[in-house]
């Protein structure tokens, strides 16, 4: 794959000793700054992992104590 103008531009710089633009760049170049708008079908799946799902029969490991 050919280099681009502006990498052997870069790369020139840097071999003079003079500053390299790419160091200068933000840490938030890197970051993936998209949000998704609703939950993936895993998202979803997962939301619900550890709690304690209620059952129709009712037998799920939960109790409710009534004291008379």
């Amino acid at each position: 794959m050919a280099k681009s103008k502006a990498k052997k531009l870069r790369e020139k710089l840097t071999r003079e000793g003079r500053m390299n633009p790419e160091e200068k760049r933000s840490p938030f170049v890197f970051t993936d700054m998209r949000t998704r708008r609703t939950k993936t079908k895993k998202d979803h799946l997962y939301q619900f992992k550890h709690k304690n799902h209620q059952s129709q029969a009712g037998n799920d490991g939960s109790f409710y104590l009534v004291s008379f």
